[in-house]
């Protein structure tokens, strides 16, 4: 083996950090081996020096001085886990300024102005890889930029938030509520102390954003996506889905338009029947589903979040732009020639499921099919359950715009006999009559 080793700085060292840091150490030769030179670990940028933590390092190697570590001329790659908008990205760009390559885990700052960094990345002539900052472990990215550059991807259907994923879990196989099973996911840890990100899906958000760039050749930011979160999921809405044969599960959705000039990205609760490979994904795992012209129907899945599985995939993405620093070459790049115009919410078709509490005499049901039929929404089945004067209407409609059916809801709660829209649902997958 010859050739100089390839110095590699980090900035942070939490979780993820401390397993890229364990790994490197522990991986030193089978990782020179498979790169053509040593890997090197020079510097590593903290808030905290003296945080105990657990990896066997040098303490030489820890300084808090993250612009003075990015902006040496001697590092090749920069690899940034410290996450956040600032101070990541002037850290990136600087480091990128003097030559730097970057591997990244930051999700937020992608979704946020990812555009940035890529024309950086072009100006300086080094690479952008963020593996990482979406599904954890699950290869994923690389497969959308390289593995189906030569294809047409239609839709990325996905499960790519954990936490929710595990709370969803929780209610559709014990009948909790949303607030026992949150509390659940804290107890063993699969929820933050603050859960908001999860559980309102601003994270699930920032991953559609880039999953959507990647997927259609199109700059999409977080604030193209149109973002709701589980908050407002019951467990009457859960019961309701598994009496349908569906489960509920928070969804990130990119999808072509029919006509194939413009994009939809959206990140909400959805019912999808249970005979759809993503209903089987369970606890704090993701899934995403992509479907493409020519190689059909693809699905990736596995360990979504965690140390040690989103380490394995900031390694990954060292190893490769190590090796192209070794041959004096580039990764693919950023490829937005596309450039589709991100359509509306308003404009998305899917079908729905609309749960109304209602007075129970006659009549009801055909004052609210009419406001139904007054906005085009064609109603697929009704239910109806009552006790006294009181009766539930579950609704499954055909296909719809977003559009149409916020139109009906604001009409169904004018109506004097409609007591409350207690949920209004998407349902994706296939529709049968």
């Amino acid at each position: 083996m010859s050739g100089r080793p390839l110095r590699i700085a980090m900035l942070g060292c939490g979780v993820v950090g401390t397993e890229v840091a364990r790994l490197l150490a522990e991986q030193r030769d089978d990782l020179a081996a498979r790169v053509g030179v040593p890997l090197e670990l020079v510097g590593i940028a903290v808030r905290r020096l003296q945080r105990k933590r657990d990896v066997d390092l040098d303490p030489a190697l820890f300084t808090t001085d993250a612009a003075a570590l990015v902006a040496r001329d001697d590092i090749d790659i920069v690899v940034e886990v410290i996450g956040g908008i600032e101070p990541a990205r002037a850290l990136i760009l600087s480091a990128m300024s003097h030559g730097a390559s970057i591997v990244t885990a930051n999700k937020a700052l992608l979704a946020e102005d990812g555009a940035t960094l890529h024309d950086a990345a072009d100006k300086h002539g080094v690479d952008l890889y963020f593996e990482a900052s979406v599904a954890g472990a699950i290869p994923l990215l690389r497969p959308l930029r390289e593995s189906l550059a030569g294809d047409t991807v239609y839709r990325v259907l996905g499960i790519v938030n954990g936490t929710t994923n595990f709370i969803l879990t929780r209610m559709d196989e014990t009948g909790a509520g949303f607030a026992d099973a949150l509390d659940e996911a804290t107890v063993l840890g699969y929820a933050e102390a603050d859960p908001s990100a999860d559980i309102d899906g601003f994270d699930a958000a920032a991953k559609a954003a880039i999953l959507a760039g990647l997927a259609f050749h199109t700059r999409v930011t977080i604030a193209d996506v149109h973002r709701e979160g589980i908050g407002d999921v019951t467990a009457t809405a859960v019961a309701s889905a598994r009496e349908m044969g569906c489960v509920v599960k928070l969804l990130a959705i990119c999808e072509r338009s029919a006509d194939g000039r413009g994009v939809s990205v959206r990140v909400h609760p959805a019912m999808i029947p249970r005979s759809h490979p993503l209903a089987g994904v369970r606890e704090a795992y993701n899934a995403v589903f992509v479907e493409c012209e020519a190689a059909g129907q693809l699905m990736f899945y596995g360990r979504g979040a965690g140390g040690a599985p989103t380490a394995s995939a900031v390694l990954g993405d060292i190893v490769a732009v190590a090796r192209n620093k070794v041959k004096g070459a580039l990764g693919a790049g950023e490829s937005s020639y596309a450039d589709l115009e991100v359509r509306s919410m308003g404009e998305t078709v899917t079908r729905y499921h609309v749960s109304l509490d209602v007075a129970d005499k006659a009549g009801v049901l055909a004052q609210v099919a009419n406001v139904f039929s007054a906005h085009d929404v064609s109603i697929q089945t009704v239910r109806q359950s009552g006790r006294g004067d009181d009766a539930t209407l579950v609704i499954v409609t055909h296909t719809a715009s977003d559009a149409a059916l916020s139109a009906t809801v604001v009409d169904l709660r004018a109506l004097d006999i409609v007591r409350d829209v207690a949920s209004v649902m998407r349902v994706e997958g296939e529709e049968t009559d």
